[in-house]
């Protein structure tokens, strides 16, 4: 740490009444915004002074500011360790490898934050949390470069890196200031075309007069406007978090003052104090965002609709997403989106075989990553569990109550549904406020004595919904009842009928498409496109697979709701199609001639 430097931040906030570490953390991303500025000023044909400075700035940060000596050790542990991991082992188990590695690394450091017990003072897990999404991302693109194309996803040919960076792009990959502290977290081919500038280049058949303007013969963007709209609104839900967390102190609901409110005041307090807990997230992560935009990596492409810069490649948090979501997945979805993504494509379709859907494994597998993640405090692991229990009820409530408030072809909505609006975000914001005040409580003790406050009033209504929408009990039942009654009845005609217009419509398809392209002697020679010689049959075998997945719907409780007829036909005829020969004009059998 640099001589005198804590003084005024030991000033500062003992008027405020927060700790000088707490400070010092929100100064570094103020001071992102001018060493960004000037990190874009940095000449483009010479990425490895903009490497240089990048690691500079860092290192100021953790050990000018912070002292963070053997916190560079970890972090050069971890970082060095991934690359030599995924260097010398050529084997596909080797993202697993460098995942294991990373993440007990990790835990070693949470173990040792869990012991001291102190959230006033800053240490490393922050930085070490996003450098493991880093990282594990890292070893994973690197592997997906050893592989053919045609064994990778668009999404892995994307990211695949092809060779390995040298030392000094890979040290500013994962020090990047702007980032370092508290993310957004981004993979390697992000910070290669950001330091090459490759990324500013326009994508072929783009006009050049649409380019957005740049500052002398820099390839980078300006970003000033965005960067500085963000770091204004990060400012104010700081100033935000600062006057709430005076008046929504943690340590109220553990006192007895709080219970001197009656229970719905209870249930308001429990809000917001998990709204006041948010906004200090919101202003974090927008003030780094802020920082990423103005030294140019936030850069993602022109929007086609108004024709300028987008700067949300790496957006963090959707506020009003999540204090508007009506259900569970919507408020998790505009949370901690990088986060999200990273276990999504780095765990989640990792561990599913290809050519089959995730599974319960998936789940699983996801679940126990972001909560090792966390950590080891207890409240993680009490949010995640009923977090995941919540899941399950909101998939259960969307399939049998929703529809009910939609047109019978699950479309648009009816006029009730606003009242449905209505009532599943207060449903959602009253239950996830008792749902995440275990991540601020942390200690199970701590947990147990608030929620116990309000009479355990989330775990109540999750076995409630649990035995309500079990095929035990009658309610799922009548609720498929009703579905069912509103349903237009598919009688086996009608679906025949539907049947058959569409097969004629794809033979006349099918006809046309060979008029022109062939003569009208090879037309004539082909007098059954590839039919079957019993068409009737096969649109019998139509008709009762598209009855049994209306049956299938029916029994779900989810009847039409996106389901439509002649769409399910389609789907089927295609499906008969891939068979070959003999199968309503299969690839096999189409153009053939005698």
């Amino acid at each position: 740490m640099l001589p005198y430097i804590n003084a005024p931040f030991e000033y500062v906030g003992g008027a405020l009444g927060t700790s000088a570490d707490e400070l010092k953390l929100v100064f570094t991303f103020y001071l992102s915004f001018p060493l960004a500025a000037v990190l874009k000023r940095i000449p483009d044909k010479a990425p490895w002074q903009k490497n240089v400075f990048i690691i500079a700035v860092s290192l100021f940060y953790l050990v000018g500011l912070f002292s963070f000596w053997d916190g560079l050790l970890t972090l050069a542990i971890s970082a060095y360790g991934a690359y030599f991991i995924a260097a010398k082992i050529n084997s596909p188990l080797m993202p697993w490898i460098g995942f294991v590695f990373l993440m007990g690394h990790m835990s070693v450091s949470h173990i040792v934050r869990q012991r001291t017990n102190d959230p006033s003072t800053a240490d490393i897990t922050g930085a070490q949390m996003v450098m493991v999404m880093k990282l594990t991302a890292f070893c994973w693109n690197v592997q997906d470069g050893r592989l053919p194309d045609s064994e990778l996803s668009d999404f892995q040919k994307e990211h695949a890196v092809r060779n390995l960076p040298n030392l000094l792009d890979y040290t500013g990959y994962f020090l990047f200031f702007p980032a370092l502290m508290a993310g957004p977290a981004f993979d390697y081919c992000d910070y290669s075309r950001y330091i090459s500038t490759t990324m500013f280049t326009l994508p072929p058949g783009v006009d050049s007069s649409k380019a957005p303007p740049t500052r002398k013969k820099r390839k980078i963007p300006r970003s000033g406007t965005p960067a500085t709209i963000k770091g204004i609104i990060g400012s104010l839900w700081i100033f935000a978090f600062l006057k709430f967390s005076s008046w929504y102190p943690v340590d109220m609901y553990l006192s007895d003052e709080f219970m001197k409110y009656g229970f719905l005041r209870r249930v308001w307090l429990l809000y917001m104090l998990g709204l006041t807990t948010r906004m200090k997230y919101y202003g974090v992560w927008s003030l780094s965002e802020g920082g990423c935009i103005l030294a140019g990596i936030g850069y993602n492409g022109i929007d086609p609709a108004t024709g300028r810069a987008k700067w949300d490649r790496l957006t963090n948090i959707k506020p009003m997403e999540v204090e508007l979501a009506q259900n569970t997945r919507a408020y998790l979805g505009g949370w901690n989106l990088n986060t999200n993504s990273w276990l999504r494509n780095y765990m989640y379709l990792r561990v599913t075989p290809k050519g089959k859907k995730p599974g319960f494994r998936a789940t699983l597998a996801t679940f126990v990553t972001s909560a090792f993640w966390h950590g080891f405090y207890p409240g993680y692991y009490l949010a995640f569990i009923l977090a995941s229990l919540l899941q399950t009820i909101a998939k259960n409530a969307r399939r049998l109550i929703r529809p009910l408030f939609m047109t019978p072809d699950g479309k648009e909505p009816l006029p009730s549904k606003r009242y449905y609006d209505i009532f599943t975000w207060l449903l959602t914001q009253v239950v996830f406020a008792y749902t995440v005040a275990p991540f601020i409580l942390l200690s199970f003790s701590a947990t147990m004595l608030v929620w116990s406050r309000v009479y355990f009033y989330a775990l109540i209504g999750v076995a409630f919904s649990f035995a309500a929408f079990s095929r035990s009990l009658p309610i799922r039942h009548h609720l498929q009842k009703m579905q069912a009654a509103r349903q237009p009845s598919s009688s086996t005609e009608d679906i025949e009928k539907i049947a058959k217009e569409e097969v004629e419509a794809d033979l006349r398809r099918r006809q046309s498409a060979l008029s022109v392209n062939s003569d009208a002697s090879s037309v004539r020679k082909a007098p059954t496109l590839g039919i079957a010689d019993d068409p009737e049959a096969e649109i019998d075998e139509i008709v009762r697979e598209v009855k049994q997945e209306i049956e299938e719907r029916m029994r779900r409780g989810s009847v039409m709701q996106g389901f439509d007829l002649k769409t399910a036909v389609r789907e089927k005829i295609k499906e008969f199609q891939t068979k070959g020969p003999g199968a309503l004009g299969g690839v096999g059998g189409f153009g053939k001639t005698e």
